[in-house]
């Protein structure tokens, strides 16, 4: 069985907005998650300061939940430069909140992945190549495939991982691979995942209904032929994270059933 984690959007992006993120650690313990992923576009400012968010992962530690920080920060920038703000920032409330995981956008990567600098950075900051493990380590920090054609492109990112192994830094952070939001950048999943699988640490589940820009995630079906051909090109023991929304009227039960279905698939 892999390990799964809920992503707060899951329940709602309202639903977290309205009663925060902590009124949803007991439903994914008891749909048998081990992780939840806390999304900061989901809170407002003072509950992204570093005393909330250590209370946030003290919360999470009661329930026995290990967590994900999640910013739609971007790694480079616009113009294609490395953001150490971004990152500096994404980092300190990631050891905040105890993350095994600090998951940023990718942004503008432009061809240059100003290796040297960025792995100045993160040795500066103690997370130079970590690996994920318990909370209590040093944070995994991975990049993941938006929903933008910028940030989303393949191209990108077998550049990005190309440039970091050219350079002996191949280990120097991972990916987060989202399964549907290729589909929003117009990249095939299975190509993707069959060029990026060395370099996934982190799996965003979701399936995607519609075409173009109302294109919506959407549960999996038990027999999604694409969700299943990816996971088998991809890590079998990395974390999986549900990133689709569960039924209003039924959020535990379906909890439950997409938790203990993702962790088999």
């Amino acid at each position: 069985m892999a390990e799964v984690a809920i992503v707060a959007s899951a329940f709602g992006a309202g639903a977290i907005r309205r009663d925060g993120h902590a009124a949803w650690f007991g439903a994914t313990k008891e749909a048998g998650a081990g992780a939840f992923e806390v999304r900061r576009e989901l809170m407002d400012d003072a509950d992204a300061r570093p005393e909330a968010l250590r209370a946030l992962g003290a919360a999470l530690a009661r329930e026995g939940l290990w967590p994900v920080w999640s910013t739609p920060d971007t790694l480079y920038g616009e113009d294609g430069t490395l953001d150490e703000a971004a990152l500096r920032d994404a980092i300190a409330c990631g050891r905040a909140l105890g993350a095994r995981f600090v998951k940023l956008q990718l942004g503008g990567f432009a061809g240059d992945a100003q290796v040297a600098r960025l792995a100045e950075v993160l040795d500066a900051l103690g997370v130079a190549g970590a690996q994920a493990g318990e909370a209590s380590q040093a944070p995994r920090v991975v990049v993941e495939n938006g929903q933008l054609v910028q940030g989303g492109s393949l191209a990108q990112f077998v550049g990005l991982f190309g440039a970091l192994s050219a350079a002996g830094q191949d280990k120097l952070i991972g990916m987060t691979f989202d399964i549907g939001n290729w589909q929003w950048a117009g990249e095939a999943p299975l190509t993707a995942a069959a060029a990026l699988a060395p370099y996934v640490d982190y799996i965003h589940c979701k399936a995607v209904e519609g075409a173009g820009a109302r294109r919506f995630a959407c549960a999996p079906a038990a027999d999604d032929a694409l969700c299943r051909a990816a996971l088998a090109h991809l890590p079998a023991d990395v974390p999986r994270g549900i990133e689709f929304p569960f039924d209003a009227a039924c959020v535990n039960e379906d909890a439950a059933r997409y938790v203990a279905w993702l962790g088999a698939a």
